[in-house]
């Protein structure tokens, strides 16, 4: 079993607040929009972490994390992007390659919104953390932390943050 911490467009800022949360986590996974590499270091002195860059990301982000990040973890296929979309409305950029290879949890930031929803089409999950950053237009800062094992997603918790 592997818990899990998933976290998106903090745009440069990593708190205490977010980093208690990192030490509870087995791994860290960071869905694009990072900021700058104090955010990332910060997590990988206490845990593993996984990321993808995003839009507002420089060269040295770009350098240190791909565009997407594909891997299956505890028997689930994973695929992460920053700029993703949701069932059916997925980027266009992707959309074939999803169709012709659907993973069991898709993940993407950027947009800001939390959403968690089954695209039944695909027979996969969709997973957007929202902002767990201080900038941007959300109201309430966002992240996800679950647990996978045996090919099972289980015990999904949001946790908020208030502005």
């Amino acid at each position: 079993m592997r818990k899990i911490l998933l976290l998106s467009d903090t745009h440069g800022y990593m708190g205490d607040d977010v980093l208690n949360y990192v030490g509870q986590a087995d791994e860290v996974w960071h869905a694009g929009d990072i900021g700058t590499l104090e955010v990332t270091d910060a997590i990988k002195k206490l845990k593993p972490l996984r990321a993808v860059y995003g839009n507002i990301d420089n060269a040295t982000l770009r350098v240190e994390f791909p565009l997407h990040q594909k891997f299956t973890i505890e028997g689930i296929r994973v695929w992460m992007t920053h700029i993703g979309g949701y069932p059916n409305r997925y980027a266009k950029s992707i959309r074939e390659a999803l169709k012709q290879n659907p993973p069991d949890l898709f993940i993407s930031g950027h947009s800001h919104i939390l959403k968690v929803m089954r695209d039944k089409r695909l027979n996969l999950v969709h997973m957007n953390p929202g902002a767990v950053g201080i900038h941007g237009f959300h109201k309430v800062r966002t992240m996800l932390r679950f647990e996978i094992s045996n090919g099972n997603i289980a015990n999904l918790e949001v946790i908020e943050f208030k502005r």
